[in-house]
């Protein structure tokens, strides 16, 4: 692997005039909103691969976001690595990220290609992970409390104190929550929904795996998260168990998107084609990740959730991968929900 120290040596070596070879020059700024142990195996193959040194900031999804539109003017980053899906169509819609037709689209589930040509090929498809409940199985039954089956069972009063839900103002994962209650029960009762949801969370995170990693750790009963997040938790040897809600339930699908702007263009490119690889996407289940992989290559791990099995919903994300409708849910959430006292 080509490293900074032996680019610099070799600069030295050759004099002032001399040139550094493409793969000392570039470093590609990478912003992750996965796990950060799929993160750093990301960044670590890819730099052994081309010798391109990944430089890591770990955010959630809307934080990610955020920080892309905040430095639109004078970007500093070049890729954004996973993370739900709406948030990438939205920096999409803000012109925060760039196209680019990867030639590996043909090789990607037919969902992983619908990102691509929903977001003008601004962002593609990298895995599929479904939305659920995680819950304590040791504090279930020290409590002797009945094990969450539904997503109305987040409001009953048994479970006060025992609940946590991501902020969705920062978390991809809190969104695709609150965007799923409202495709499945309408706007007006799932409001009533996170109304008395609210009276039960104890806090909320700023990442959408912070609620399941507290629930596995005992500080709570109940967390929303996505169903392979609470199998990474139960492979670690917590007693966590998922469920898909009764009523149904949504999806992300997590993407990858190119940063307008970047500095490190050609790059970028290479790490996206990179990152659509079957032996790139197969990191994921290496590092205990549990998603479903948009290559239809890569063996998909025999702990992912069995989407057939699954009752999803028809989740819009024309609608809510929209930045105006994405706003004004969070408007309303900040206004109707976090505002109001425990």
């Amino acid at each position: 692997m080509i490293t900074l120290r032996h680019c610099l040596a070799a600069l030295a070596a050759a004099g002032a005039a001399a040139m550094l070879s493409p793969a000392c020059a570039q470093q590609l700024n990478v912003i992750c909103s996965v796990q950060a142990e799929w993160c750093n195996a990301v960044a670590t193959e890819f730099q052994r691969e081309t010798g391109i040194k990944v430089a890591l900031t770990l955010k959630g999804s809307g934080e990610s976001m955020a920080q892309l539109a905040a430095e639109k003017a004078n970007p500093k980053l070049d890729v954004w690595f996973g993370g739900t899906g709406d948030p990438h169509l939205q920096a999409a819609e803000q012109d925060l990220t760039v196209a680019y037709q990867s030639p590996l689209l043909g090789e990607l589930q037919p969902w992983a290609r619908r990102q691509a040509e929903q977001s003008g090929y601004k962002a593609v498809g990298l895995y599929l992970g479904v939305l659920g409940i995680g819950y304590n199985t040791e504090l279930l039954a020290k409590k002797k409390l009945p094990a969450p089956a539904c997503w109305k069972d987040l409001g009953r009063k048994e479970y006060a104190g025992d609940v946590q839900m991501a902020n969705p103002n920062a978390s991809g994962t809190a969104y695709t929550a609150i965007a799923t209650l409202v495709q499945l029960f309408g706007e007006e009762p799932a409001f009533k929904l996170l109304a008395d949801m609210h009276k039960n969370i104890s806090s909320y995170s700023r990442q959408g795996v912070g609620p399941i990693k507290a629930t596995a750790r005992g500080e709570n009963l109940v967390a929303v998260a996505f169903i392979h997040d609470v199998i990474t938790e139960a492979q670690a040897g917590f007693p966590v168990k998922s469920v898909a809600p009764c009523e149904g339930t949504g999806y992300e699908i997590g993407s990858l998107s190119i940063v307008k702007g970047s500095r490190n263009l050609d790059a970028a490119k290479k790490f996206e084609d990179w990152a659509l690889t079957p032996k790139a996407q197969a990191l994921a289940a290496q590092n205990k990740q549990f998603q479903v992989p948009s290559n239809v290559s890569t063996p998909v791990s025999p702990l992912s959730p069995r989407v057939a099995d699954i009752k999803l919903i028809d989740y819009n994300f024309a609608k809510y991968g929209a930045s105006a409708e994405r706003k004004r849910l969070l408007e309303r959430w900040d206004r109707e929900i976090a505002a109001q006292p425990k």
